[in-house]
């Protein structure tokens, strides 16, 4: 396959706001997973509100090549100085570096900030500019003598490409819900009929985490788009903090990120809020786009047994029916979602470390936990929890 460097113009662009709106969005939607996370508003976001900037560790570096003037291919770059808010964990491989008196960071990374959502991160118009801008990219990040180059949450065109051009993969595991009832081959009708094809033990339990919800007097509010209030953000924003800070952490986006996805994303957004009587108690969002929910975010004020569980799996999947949804993703980890019926589904990134010695331990480490990976996997699958067809 063709991938001359000599073909493209290859722009470095300090911030997402260099590249145009329109140029961006539009080599966004020829891919095949055009997860709204890629879109141009909302790295744009990250960057104006001080979420994902040099201050905090990311100093962005996006890399296009064009031809005549047209955007071919393009990839947001981020030069880390730590590994927080990836969600695929190399903190290990640092580490090690950092024993043998080597730097690790900085290091590169393809990714979207604090995003942990499958998705096209390469984005080109066709297979030979995608494989000419993995070779830019590794050009890059010899001709800056940086440490390590890292992919990650890809789309099967993506990890392709990676591999092809010599990158080591890794797969992590996360928990997705389709709205495909496994022995009808249709979406389900509503909750019920999703219930009853629970087995009768995830089914019960269920009935029993909402029972708990609906007795503490609980009720939710649904709200999409430009429904959502300033009001309703400003509470969210202080569930979002409260959570971040009761893990001993601050939170990685700020207020002014929210301000910006209801002024340029609103229909991508649905929140659902928890009131006891009128008084809102908890909030969680999701993103929805091209028949996906993504769950993202919630935080609560208030403690109520069962209420994450009613928040962020019973009300969004409820919802999801309701609307015709295909697919709800649950975000990073978490087994406990099977019982829920979201089930494993497997993650793609790509690796290239510059040292030798590094890169072939990190190939062999790597080979084992993909075999690891592997047989949990098996195990996932074999611990469905769904009912036995008859």
């Amino acid at each position: 396959m063709k991938n001359s460097l000599d073909d493209y113009v290859i722009r470095h662009f300090d911030s997402p706001g260099g590249i145009a709106r329109e140029d961006w969005n539009a080599l966004l939607a020829l891919q095949t997973d055009p997860s709204p996370f890629a879109r141009h508003e909302y790295l744009a976001a990250l960057h104006d509100s001080h979420s994902a900037v040099p201050g905090r560790g990311w100093t962005p570096s996006f890399l296009t090549l064009w031809r005549d003037e047209q955007l071919q291919a393009a990839c947001p770059i981020y030069l880390k100085d730590h590994s927080y808010g990836e969600y695929v964990f190399d903190w290990a491989w640092a580490n090690a570096y950092q024993q043998h008196g080597l730097s690790y960071y900085p290091k590169a990374l393809v990714a979207v900030p604090f995003t942990p959502v499958p998705g096209a991160r390469l984005l080109a118009r066709d297979d030979a500019s995608r494989a000419a801008l993995v070779t830019a990219l590794l050009a890059y990040c010899k001709a800056e003598a940086l440490s390590s180059l890292h992919l990650l949450f890809l789309t099967d065109a993506d990890a392709r490409a990676c591999e092809a051009a010599g990158l080591m993969a890794r797969h992590t595991v996360q928990f997705h819900w389709l709205n495909t009832h496994p022995s009808l081959a249709r979406p389900y009708l509503d909750f019920d009929e999703f219930l009853a094809s629970l087995s009768q033990e995830k089914r019960k339990k269920i009935r029993q985490e909402r029972r708990k919800v609906t007795e503490a007097g609980v009720t939710f509010r649904v709200a999409q788009g430009e429904a959502i209030s300033p009001a309703d953000w400003d509470f969210f924003y202080r569930c979002y903090v409260r959570t971040y800070r009761e893990h001993g952490n601050p939170p990685y986006l700020t207020r002014a990120f929210f301000e910006s996805m209801a002024r340029d994303m609103p229909q991508q957004w649905t929140m659902f809020t928890a009131l006891s009587g009128e008084q809102p108690i908890a909030t969680s969002l999701i993103a929805v786009d091209q028949g996906v929910a993504y769950g993202r975010y919630w935080g609560a004020l208030e403690r109520v047994d069962c209420l994450h569980f009613e928040a962020c799996y019973y009300q969004p999947l409820q919802w999801c029916i309701a609307q015709g949804l295909h697919r709800f993703e649950g975000g990073a980890q978490g087994e406990h979602k099977m019982a829920r019926a979201l089930m494993p589904v497997m993650t793609h990134s790509a690796h290239w470390l510059a040292h030798p010695a590094f890169s072939d331990a990190v190939e062999r480490f790597l080979d084992r936990e993909g075999q690891g990976v592997a047989q949990y996997m098996d195990e996932l699958e074999g611990r469905s929890p769904f009912r036995a067809a008859n």
